[in-house]
């Protein structure tokens, strides 16, 4: 695995919220991402239409509040039904899941390195993350990727330990 320090300006995203254990994940979480999906046409205004966010911040206990988002510009509208959110800008570990390759392995391998690195996760404060390793994960999807065999770019929030 090879991981890249980056730095994302701060965004806007709209798009539609799960919240749930993890034990609530399936279908649940597949079903929103896919409307998010659905609904892609109705905003005019997506900075990358063939990226798909995934947002997760564990503030929940056994569980996680997801944003199905896409990146937007000023101009976009929040359709009925969907929310959005802004996004600081943070300097992120970044890494690439590979198709084929087990979810769990590679985000054992991440908080591995980060383990090892000068760096620890991100926590925002005030907040409190139920996840002691990874509390914010944001996961980028090309919009053509396969649910049950995704490959998707990782992004954790990072400061210096």
């Amino acid at each position: 695995m090879s991981y890249e320090m980056i730095t994302l300006p701060a965004y806007r995203a709209v798009g539609l919220i799960w919240e749930g254990t993890f034990s609530e994940i399936a279908p649940n979480l597949k079903n929103v991402i896919q409307q998010v999906k659905d609904r892609a046409n109705e905003l005019e205004y997506k900075v990358n239409p063939t990226v798909q966010l995934g947002l997760s911040y564990h503030v929940i206990e056994n569980g996680f509040t997801h944003y199905a988002v896409y990146e937007v510009n000023e101009e976009q509208e929040v359709p009925d039904g969907m929310i959005e959110i802004w996004v600081p800008e943070w300097t992120y570990v970044k890494t690439t899941h590979n198709k084929g390759d087990d979810v769990q392995q590679t985000y054992t391998d991440l908080h591995k390195w980060l383990f090892d690195s000068e760096y620890t996760a991100f926590r925002e404060a005030g907040v409190d993350y139920y996840d002691p390793y990874m509390p914010i994960k944001h996961e980028h999807y090309p919009v053509d990727h396969d649910l049950n065999d995704p490959h998707f770019d990782i992004y954790i929030p990072i400061v210096k330990k």
